[in-house]
């Protein structure tokens, strides 16, 4: 089954954990059901059901003292192609300073100009 078969078929509870995930680029479990307004027992059985269905990532991590989990969206749920131009990556990937002036800053550039 797709992803966006997969999300069709969510609840509004889900829906709208799946929603708050996304938006927040990963939230602890702790936090995650405050924020949605829903008991910390509904809150699991929304992120349980969410990994099962291969729409957020967890793991274990210790949040103020206390074993928790920590929720994120999964690596399908990245656009990658935004830093894309052509068949080029991004030149700001990187640790390094982007030479504005530097050829593969241009070539980027240009290849960007230039897609359909």
């Amino acid at each position: 089954m797709s992803v966006s078969a997969t999300e069709a078929e969510l609840s509004d509870d889900e829906r709208a954990g799946l929603e708050l995930v996304r938006e927040t680029g990963g939230i602890h479990q702790s936090d995650f059901w405050k924020e949605l307004d829903v008991s910390s027992r509904k809150g699991s059985r929304i992120v349980e059901s969410l990994v099962e269905k291969g729409l957020v990532d967890r793991e274990e991590t210790v949040y103020d003292g206390h074993n928790t989990y920590y929720i994120m969206p999964t690596a399908r749920d990245l656009d990658f192609t935004l830093l894309m131009a052509g068949d080029m990556l991004s030149p700001f990937i990187g640790e390094e300073e982007v030479d504005p002036n530097s050829d593969a800053f241009s070539q980027w550039i240009m290849n960007l100009a230039y897609e359909e």
